[in-house]
């Protein structure tokens, strides 16, 4: 049945507009501290779980979260300048990024009272990151062809699961706290291949989890094998009903997929282009800035209609298939866009500096959260042509 979609214009908030001058302000203060550079070319670690304590004392992580657990109760169009700011300024927020993004929103819509008590405050306190736990060596960006299983295994008085397989390009997982794991505990049917997947909240620290680096083009130590040998995850730890993740992984997908970091990931491109252009920039040259302004411009109108949407209590997972697909190939094009308006060696080092780091990161960007194909399929899927 094919689904009606649509990006509703969204006029931000008051309570937004003045929140997006308290987050700048903290962030201008962080940078003269030297807490972070705003340039982003690959010197310095987007992990700090000290800056991300310094955010949370703000109140900044699980802005959304109920306060019931202990959230701050606000809104995501709230939540979305307070990113979008500290995204465009390069800040080091990797730690809770995932935790924040999708792991808590999951946890609190499927996951059992006990994990929430114990998990959320965490997260809030900048405490808990989280990895995610979904491709695999075999099945690419096929998530639902996952083959790692869990099986049910009970020991003393708990029931529980053993976990056994491998997962792969899990950013982080040598450093968070835990993962949001998709496991097989039953066969695909013929009518429903989706069907014998379940989530789990995994405990990094579990016996018989290990982890092996995959150092990536620029050289750094982001990505990881994940091997679970063996590995025992209590019961209470399930997310949502057994063999039925297709839910709970599409609500996860949609929370990730449509976000300013889908669009933001190369911006120090942009920003760096428009230093180096100067206030008198040829015509040519405007003329390529002016319409790379447009296209972030409509990426970022997109994206915040999707915020709303999640503020609404619905699950735009076509709408955040369509952001993701555009916004990252926008954002993997822009440096060679980039380079052809003004080449390297005619700007100075912060640009060549920038120019090379984003060049190099910029093939994984239609890849990481679902490749284009898969997204596609979606869209397809959602328009009622497959």
């Amino acid at each position: 049945m094919p689904v009606s979609f649509r990006f509703d214009p969204v006029q931000l908030p008051p309570e937004a507009v003045a929140l997006r001058e308290e987050v700048r302000a903290f962030l201008r203060e962080e940078i003269a501290q030297g807490s972070f550079s705003p340039l982003g070319t690959g010197r310095e670690s987007s992990w700090s779980p000290e800056f991300s304590r310094k955010v949370a004392a703000r109140g900044w992580i699980g802005m959304t979260f109920p306060k019931e657990y202990g959230g701050h109760g606000r809104t995501h169009l709230e939540r979305y300048v307070m990113i979008e700011e500290m995204l465009a300024h390069r800040a080091p927020i990797s730690f809770h990024w995932v935790a924040d993004r999708q792991s808590g929103p999951v946890i609190l819509k499927y996951g059992h009272e006990e994990v929430r008590r114990d998990i959320i405050p965490r997260i809030m306190r900048g405490e808990a990151s989280f990895a995610i736990g979904l491709s695999e060596p075999n099945s690419g960006s096929d998530v639902f062809a996952a083959s790692v299983k869990a099986t049910p295994a009970p020991r003393g008085n708990r029931d529980g699961w053993l976990l056994n397989g491998t997962k792969i390009w899990t950013s982080n997982a040598h450093r968070a706290t835990h993962m949001i794991g998709l496991f097989r505990t039953s066969p695909p049917t013929k009518e429903n291949r989706r069907f014998g997947l379940t989530q789990f909240v995994v405990d990094m620290t579990t016996p018989g989890i290990s982890t092996r680096p995959i150092i990536n083009l620029a050289g750094r130590h982001e990505f990881n094998e994940v091997l679970f040998q063996d590995a025992f995850i209590p019961a209470v730890n399930m997310i949502g009903e057994r063999d039925m993740s297709y839910a709970t992984a599409t609500a996860e997908l949609a929370y990730e997929r449509a976000g300013p970091d889908r669009f933001l990931e190369t911006i120090s491109v942009l920003n760096e282009l428009v230093r180096s252009a100067g206030p008198e920039p040829g015509e040519r040259l405007a003329e390529g800035i002016g319409r790379e302004i447009a296209h972030l411009k409509t990426l970022r109108r997109m994206s915040l209609s999707v915020a709303a949407m999640l503020q609404a209590g619905k699950t735009p997972a076509v709408e955040a298939a369509v952001v993701k697909d555009l916004g990252t190939n926008w954002e993997q094009a822009l440096p060679g866009r980039a380079r052809g308006l003004l080449p390297p060696a005619e700007g100075d080092e912060s640009y060549a500096a920038v120019m090379r780091f984003n060049t190099l990161i910029a093939p994984k960007l239609t890849i990481q959260g679902g490749t284009r194909e898969v997204l596609r399929g979606i869209i397809a899927r959602g328009l009622g042509l497959r």
